[in-house]
């Protein structure tokens, strides 16, 4: 990482807020840290980022209210979620609304420089895949599908990444969640199910095509 990279961190426990700052100028990144919700708020309206990191217990304003209108507004910096609920609600509920990932306190600096440098392997890549229905832009994370725009996740761009790299081809579920490591460390059981599902939601059920005992796949080239 380079010096010039912004990351804007919102979290008001001081002793996290902290270390944090510490290892991210550390690791040549400039850190602008807010300590409460309409703080954070201010900083992402006025300010440009390559990365936010969002707390969600935060103090005035929630963090899933902050990202509920980032993504509203059609700000799409990459945003990490940093929290210490462990319930799944909380965390699906930040996935849908736009988060790019996520971490349960407490967590390893490591592991967060990790999943901040591959979020930042896109970058300076423009390449666009197709299928000729579907078209996938890696750089600003859009998906296009008969004609219908939407914004991804981290996460829904690795899978259309590996459905649109192999298109007509059957992948099954092991083919698919080694994909996603690196872009997941944790695999959950049902995650393959939840990223198609909310892809789905967005388009409609024909842009994933289920293959019965078998697995999934997009059509190929038309």
């Amino acid at each position: 990482m380079s010096k010039e990279t912004s990351v804007l961190l919102v979290e008001d426990d001081p002793m996290i807020g902290q270390s944090l700052v510490r290892a991210l100028n550390d690791a040549r990144m400039q850190v602008c840290w807010c300590k409460d919700g309409n703080e954070g708020k201010t900083a992402v309206e006025s300010g440009s980022y390559n990365l936010v990191l969002l707390d969600l217990g935060l103090p005035g304003k929630s963090g899933l209210e902050i990202l509920k209108e980032m993504r509203a507004s059609g700000n799409r910096t990459p945003t990490f979620i940093i929290t210490a609920r462990e319930q799944i609600d909380d965390v699906e509920k930040g996935l849908d609304m736009g988060g790019d990932d996520y971490l349960v306190k407490p967590f390893s600096i490591n592991e967060l420089l990790a999943r901040i440098s591959r979020i930042s392997r896109w970058d300076g890549n423009n390449a666009v895949l197709s299928n000729g229905e579907i078209a996938l832009d890696l750089t600003t994370y859009k998906i296009t599908y008969r004609g219908t725009t939407h914004m991804l996740s981290v996460r829904e761009l690795a899978l259309m990444n590996a459905f649109l790299k192999h298109p007509g081809m059957i992948l099954s579920r092991s083919q698919l969640e080694k994909h996603l490591y690196g872009w997941i460390d944790e695999i959950d059981s049902n995650v393959i199910e939840v990223l198609i599902h909310g892809l789905r939601k967005k388009f409609d059920s024909e842009i994933i095509r289920n293959v019965r005992g078998i697995g999934w796949m997009v059509n190929g080239n038309a």
